[in-house]
């Protein structure tokens, strides 16, 4: 059985965790918040690993996985620093976060309901999801902490 498709799905996530490293960092540059700054580059960081777990999955099946995020990544990051710059301060960052997030969740949820991805490729992603999870749950939690200020 070929592993491309495997690779293929392993491949978009990588990407879409890389902007999602990109993006934490970016964000623990723009808000004002200490621990807000702090707690980004700790969410980058555990993405970070999830990029590895899948880039070392994706290369055990003869991939060459991306290193690099993408355009839509980028074009994500400015339009966070359009609207801190009009005036939306960390709550417009971590709405930018927020929508990242979900974009995240829904492409894990896609792979790991597909059926034709071995079985010890799922457990690497559902494994790296976990962080996802994680970082949705932190998001919200800020998000609500921001509704209630």
């Amino acid at each position: 059985m070929s592993n491309n498709h495997a690779i293929s799905k392993l491949d978009d996530l990588i990407t879409t965790l890389i902007d999602s490293v990109k993006g934490y960092e970016h964000s623990a540059d723009k808000v004002k918040s200490e621990a807000f700054q702090s707690l980004f580059r700790d969410l980058a960081a555990e993405r970070a690993k999830a990029v590895e777990l899948l880039q070392a999955r994706s290369w055990a099946l003869g991939g060459k996985p991306n290193e690099f995020g993408s355009v839509a990544g980028t074009v994500h990051r400015r339009m966070e620093d359009i609207f801190v710059a009009l005036g939306g301060g960390d709550k417009a960052v971590i709405q930018a976060i927020d929508r990242g997030e979900d974009y995240l969740r829904e492409e894990f949820e896609r792979v790991l309901k597909d059926e034709a991805i071995d079985a010890e490729t799922q457990d690497v992603v559902r494994r790296a999801h976990e962080s996802v999870a994680h970082g949705h749950i932190v998001v919200n939690g800020l998000k609500d902490q921001l509704a209630t200020a």
